[in-house]
């Protein structure tokens, strides 16, 4: 470990708060932060046509521009919390919102499709930086039932940028076409760059900041990446994640061609998801110190099972149609925020000392399997609306064993978890 004096950060920061309730003002620049990423996914989905017309490229070889964005994004998560763990949580943001902003540009003026894949890539990179440190700040800063609140306020707010951002794409790709939503993304990410150099503070201490040594990263990566626990709960984290994600990235042949919506529609998915998003997590938060975060996940469950099932139901009765088609996606995601916050907490707790890293780790997974379920399985089963419920209802079910497992392992035979004090 990278000591040094106990002497205060440079920017002075107080690391004594209110443990019952976050200020506002973090939980939404964490929001905003753990938002750039899944922004820059959805706010060009609507004008992959254009961007394959005007790049001469194919429909599969836009659609990998996204696979590329995740698994780049992917890989680097891998970093951003080791990163952060050496150098500070402030620093490292306000550098990756930077190179976030000039990779956006490259894209705005890529003339190849070969172009949009670098420049995506860079993207992918830099933009995991704002999700995995939003985290670390969290258990930074609160303990239990306080960060499971805070947790539960920044899914919240950060279902709002999925929400609006395929209808933000769809009108500037409809009046300035593609070119635009990059240009947008570059203003967008200035904004909050000075937002978080005016307002982020330094929550990591210097005399608790990590070594970047090969020998030290390499035994801690391991002690992370090699425990069953943390493993299960990741993979449900991540699974849970793509059983709602497949329609994100289905998202312009499942509205547009299944359902007859237009550029400007996508709010009719992106809509009842982010309302379900945010209901979840707001019950999340409510339900923080009342009940135990094992109880709070089983009834995240029960909501996207019952999900899953009325989807499946309903794509073998009745043909694709608006409003019944996008109902059981508004019903799964209020129950996978639901349970969402409680998870991210048991993955990071096991290590207190490493909580970037850990961050880092639990958000790779997620994100290379979002990458894996972009470039192999939505291609498979975007062919009907009832191959995409089956999806649904396969990873969901096989996410839920993944928390079951987690459980099992997490509490020793005969112990049952406290609910935490609020």
């Amino acid at each position: 470990m990278h000591h040094t004096s106990p002497k205060p950060s440079s920017i002075g920061v107080s690391l004594v708060v209110d443990k019952r309730a976050a200020p506002r003002g973090i939980a939404i620049l964490l929001a905003s932060l753990s938002a750039l990423g899944p922004f820059s996914i959805d706010t060009y989905l609507p004008s992959f046509h254009e961007i394959a017309e005007k790049l001469g490229a194919t429909q599969l070889e836009v659609q990998q521009t996204l696979s590329i964005y995740l698994f780049s994004f992917a890989l680097m998560t891998l970093w951003h919390g080791a990163i952060a763990d050496r150098f500070g949580r402030r620093r490292v943001i306000l550098a990756a919102l930077v190179l976030f902003a000039v990779a956006s540009a490259g894209c705005a003026f890529a003339t190849r499709i070969e172009q949009l894949w670098f420049w995506r890539a860079m993207q992918g990179i830099t933009a995991g930086a704002g999700i995995v440190i939003s985290r670390a700040i969290v258990r930074d800063l609160f303990d239990g039932a306080a960060a499971q609140r805070l947790m539960s306020q920044i899914t919240m707010m950060f279902a709002l940028a999925p929400a609006v951002a395929p209808v933000i794409g769809g009108w500037l790709q409809t009046f300035f076409g593609w070119r635009s939503i990059f240009v947008f993304l570059v203003l967008s990410t200035v904004i909050l760059l000075l937002a978080c150099w005016k307002l982020l503070p330094e929550t990591l201490p210097v005399e608790k900041r990590q070594s970047l040594k090969p020998s030290y990263l390499g035994k801690t990566y391991w002690h992370v990446l090699t425990s069953p626990p943390f493993l299960f709960v990741c993979a449900a984290l991540s699974l849970n994640f793509a059983g709602f994600f497949i329609y994100i990235l289905s998202a312009p042949v499942f509205l547009m061609k299944h359902l007859g919506v237009h550029e400007t529609g996508f709010l009719w998915l992106f809509g009842p998801a982010m309302t379900g998003l945010m209901l979840g997590s707001w019950l999340s938060g409510r339900l923080a110190g009342k009940i135990s975060l094992s109880r709070t996940i089983l009834f995240g469950y029960l909501l996207m099972g019952t999900a899953a099932l009325y989807n499946v139901g309903l794509n073998l009765t009745l043909p694709p149609a608006l409003p019944w088609s996008v109902t059981p996606i508004f019903i799964y995601t209020m129950g996978m925020s639901l349970a969402m916050p409680c998870l991210t907490i048991m993955a990071l707790d096991p290590f207190p000392a490493q909580r970037g890293l850990a961050a880092s780790c639990q958000t790779f997974f997620q994100s290379g399997f979002n990458g894996l379920t972009a470039a192999l399985i939505v291609p498979a089963i975007w062919g009907s609306t009832l191959t995409l419920a089956l999806g649904m209802a396969c990873l969901m079910t096989v996410g839920g064993f993944a928390a079951l497992a987690h459980q099992k392992l997490r509490l020793k035979p005969g112990q049952t978890e406290e609910t935490p004090a609020p």
